[in-house]
């Protein structure tokens, strides 16, 4: 008699795969996430992985994870505690014991489960379950090793190869588990393999091997629906912050009718949009890796001031390295977009971990008066928007941008409805156009912005440089030229305010607490505030993208609450500026900086304290 399939319908799921950085655990949870958001679900992801390279083998420093939220509504973060974890050692559960809800399913290699690999994750005893607290969980043991080297004995492969293939067991048995349609999967799988026959082959049979342990299992498990999340219709693809801020540089060169060029050195975790865009030489992208940072910007400049749309790439080193060839760039005046996805310092820090500390030094690391349009994008597909913005201000305004993303959305990703780019707004370059009236630094209308003059435009031949100049361009060391530039260039940058759509909030439009953050923080502070206002209490969400300029309504919105609570994933540095910008209220700080993002949880706990004070 076979016993029939129990099938529970859930809203919404957090799962997170784990084992060593060798196991293939970010492109289990990648596929995973894919198959999942075309399956009409909406999805967050959270790609947890070392700095090392290959870090040893077992221990809990060499833990590698991927989370993903997904639902059948809006997620906004991938969630703070996973109801599922799929452990390929012993090392994977220790380090993941703090990311578990208490009614977790632990599904776990019982095979890895030997003396030797106690040891590595330095258990004391050879019962991690019991150490950890963890006999109230329930707990599935897979012989994984052993059925994927089963599996594939029929195969001309080395134990090493066929233990590659461990990640397609777990995969298909969560697929199993929470039905994932295997074909969008196996079609991903022949993108990346297709090149090696037995490879493919091998991955897609072990796949179904673990899609049909699952169903062999019943007993063990039930099946899991998460109904497809009602949303806009239109073509959606799985995007990551770094491809899509990749796509945003290249819509606006295609707005602009200019070209694109972006000269960078890599480095973690921005080196996917090089990667990205250095594909896309069919779309006439010119990319430059260049042998520093320096290099990089200033190939960037360069291009700006050949008349193409001039990019550059980098973190938190990165950006310091820049400072003073950004400084040239402010005071040339050249359309340039400096992209600095964050992540842990200071120095090298942590390397694979968010962070949100460089913000002060984004408005304000260089010497001299150097001030700069500051952008920052709160989710990974809106990475695409805020690139496509930050290459518009540059060019309709002749200034360079400062876009900050971070790690976590870099690496993170959601469902991204493609927009058609006729719905995109216009991008009008300020290019030079009268050779009668033409002057280097001449401002024809309030915007201060100067016009764009390139080689090769016959008639318009200007001086430009790092050293002070007049409106002709000319060299000049007069106090009084120099204090008059400074200002037109600190009044050129406040006049952007114009394209900076008002401050909006969720939640009440006015109560007892404001929660305020900018940039990547925008998934777990709405929720938290989604969440205190169905508990009833009055408390409002307010995020920033502009950060230089602010939007005008900024001190309207913030004068409609009792309390302002700042939230941010460095010390205070948001904060600080607020405090300098509108010195009138009164900012109470909720701070992090563990190389991790938010918890809603642990928002809400903050809140509810300000709120009981």
């Amino acid at each position: 008699m076979i016993k029939e399939t129990k099938v529970i319908e859930l809203e919404a799921v957090t799962i997170r795969f784990s084992g060593d950085s060798g196991d293939g655990m970010q492109l289990t949870g990648t596929l995973f996430s894919d198959a999942t958001a075309l399956s009409g679900n909406d999805i967050s992801t959270f790609p947890d992985y070392p700095s090392e390279i290959r870090a040893p083998q077992g221990t809990v420093g060499g833990v590698s994870g991927f989370q993903v939220h997904f639902g059948n509504r809006k997620v906004h973060t991938p969630g703070d505690k996973a109801h599922v974890l799929v452990a390929m050692n012993p090392a994977a559960i220790k380090a993941n014991v703090k990311f578990l809800d208490p009614s977790a399913t632990i599904i776990y290699d019982i095979d890895s489960f030997t003396e030797r690999n106690f040891k590595k994750a330095k258990f004391k005893t050879d019962d991690p379950f019991e150490e950890l607290k963890l006999e109230d969980y329930r707990k599935i043991a897979v012989p994984i090793t052993s059925l994927t080297k089963e599996a594939l004995v029929d195969y001309d492969m080395d134990n090493k190869a066929i233990l590659r293939s461990k990640n397609m067991f777990a995969l298909g048995l969560v697929s199993w588990i929470f039905n994932r349609p295997l074909k969008l999967i196996e079609d991903a799988l022949r993108g990346k393999f297709g090149k090696n026959q037995q490879v493919l082959d091998s991955n897609i049979h072990v796949l179904h091997t673990g899609y049909n342990y699952g169903m062999n299992m019943q007993h063990t498990t039930p099946q899991y629906i998460i109904p497809a999340a009602d949303i806009d219709k239109g073509i959606y693809r799985n995007i990551n912050g770094n491809m899509a801020t990749a796509w945003g540089l290249l819509a606006a060169a295609e707005k602009a009718g200019v070209e694109l060029l972006l000269g960078s050195y890599p480095i973690t975790p921005a080196t996917d949009i090089l990667q990205a865009l250095s594909a896309r030489k069919d779309l006439g992208v010119k990319t430059i890796q260049a042998e520093d940072e320096i290099a990089g910007i200033c190939s960037a400049i360069g291009a700006s001031f050949a008349g193409n749309l001039g990019v550059t790439t980098t973190s938190g080193p990165g950006l310091a390295l820049k400072s003073e060839a950004i400084n040239l760039a402010v005071m040339s005046e050249l359309p340039l977009v400096v992209v600095n996805v964050q992540r842990g310092g200071p120095s090298t820090g942590l390397p694979t971990k968010t962070e949100q500390s460089d913000l002060l030094q984004a408005l304000w690391g260089r010497n001299g008066e150097s001030p700069l349009v500051v952008l920052a994008a709160s989710s990974p597909s809106d990475c695409f928007e805020y690139a496509f913005m930050a290459s518009k201000i540059a060019l309709e305004r002749m200034t360079p941008v400062l876009l900050l993303t971070d790690g976590f959305l870099g690496n993170g990703s959601e469902p991204w409805r493609i927009p058609a780019m006729a719905d995109m707004p216009s991008i009008t370059p300020r290019i030079a156009k009268d050779t009668e009236s033409f002057k280097a630094y001449r401002r024809p209308d309030d915007t201060l912005a100067r016009e764009w003059a390139y080689p090769g435009m016959e008639g318009f031949e200007h001086r430009i440089g790092g050293l002070e100049k007049d409106e002709a361009g000319n060299v000049s060391h007069d106090p009084a030229n120099h204090q008059l530039m400074c200002e037109i260039r600190a009044q050129k940058v406040a006049s952007v305010i114009d394209l900076v759509p008002d401050l909006e909030t969720y939640g009440c439009p006015e109560g007892d607490v404001l929660i305020v953050g900018w940039g990547g923080t925008y998934g777990h502070l709405v929720s938290a505030a989604r969440d205190l206002c169905a508990e009833g209490k009055k408390v409002g969400h307010a995020h920033f993208n502009y950060i230089n300029p602010l939007p005008a309504n900024t001190a309207d919105v913030f004068s409609r609450y009792k309390k302002i609570i700042v939230c941010e994933l460095n010390l205070g540095q948001f904060a600080t500026y607020l405090r300098s910008k509108y010195p009138q209220f009164t900012y109470y700080q909720h701070n992090k900086v563990q190389g991790l993002p938010f918890s809603v949880g642990e928002i809400m706990e903050s809140v509810t304290k300000l709120l009981e004070e």
